[in-house]
């Protein structure tokens, strides 16, 4: 897809007014590992849910890229924001039978297009970097392209898990950004080893954001607690997303069941 593409145009015109509005303070080191040209998988960190419109923002100042998000399937299923999404070329994900979704990324990655993916699967309220899944890398082998890590910092504070968002909180909110070295994937290397190189790679990147963060998170609920914030740590936070799992998928089983007459 090319420049003319409307509905994707109306809506980072609507992110820039948001991100505008709200004074976010945004600065980014290695802008110059992003691509000008050619297909390439954005391993993105997933610590808010509005990371992907601000990694969208900033690679629309860069370069006025577009970037394909893999997506799950659900948010496809609600009519308004499905027809949105298929029209901005973004790519569902089935999470228990993935093949088509996979086979769509590999075909947008050799036409040329930036995919954007969150390897960590959903949004992580420990604000560390959880395992990754192996599916970056497969996909970038397979396409022949580059991944490219990107870690984002601060964006969380605008929307994540377990907090209430507040106007007054996100007005004027550092956003940071690095952007790793491009990863050229070999295609006979163990996946598992790439997948845990990776892992490594993102949370430098993180660590480097944080440690550098123009403001203390010392005892606040957006910094992770082994830096003295008070968010949960990687165990509990497992185990509560087990547990939210857990629940979800009661109610599906439950609504999947006949009604009885």
């Amino acid at each position: 897809m090319g420049m003319g593409e409307p509905v994707y145009t109306a809506a980072i015109g609507v992110g820039r007014v948001l991100f505008t509005s709200l004074r976010l303070k945004p600065r980014a080191t290695g802008l110059s590992n992003l691509p000008d040209a050619g297909g390439a998988v954005l391993a993105i960190t997933h610590f808010g849910y509005l990371d992907f419109a601000l990694v969208e923002w900033m690679l629309w100042h860069r370069n006025r890229r577009r970037i394909r998000f893999l997506a799950k399937q659900g948010v496809f299923r609600q009519p308004v924001a499905g027809a949105v999404l298929r029209s901005m070329g973004h790519i569902a994900v089935d999470m228990t039978a993935g093949a088509e979704a996979y086979a769509q990324a590999v075909a947008a990655l050799t036409s040329g297009e930036v995919l954007g993916v969150f390897p960590e699967g959903g949004v992580n309220a420990s604000f560390t970097v959880r395992a990754l899944k192996t599916g970056t890398v497969r996909m970038a082998a397979e396409a022949g392209v580059p991944v490219i890590p990107v870690a984002v910092w601060g964006g969380h504070r605008l929307l994540t898990k377990n907090h209430e968002p507040s106007l007054r909180e996100a007005v004027g909110t550092p956003i940071r950004y690095a952007i790793g070295e491009p990863i050229r994937v070999d295609p006979a290397g163990d996946r598992t080893e790439q997948t845990l190189r990776l892992h490594d790679t993102l949370q430098w990147l993180v660590d480097g954001l944080q440690e550098n963060y123009p403001e203390d998170g010392t005892g606040k609920w957006w910094q992770p607690e082994h830096l003295g914030g008070t968010a949960p740590t990687p165990e509990e936070a497992a185990v509560a997303e087990a547990e939210r799992r857990r629940r979800r998928e009661e109610r599906e089983s439950q609504a999947r069941k006949p009604a009885r007459p």
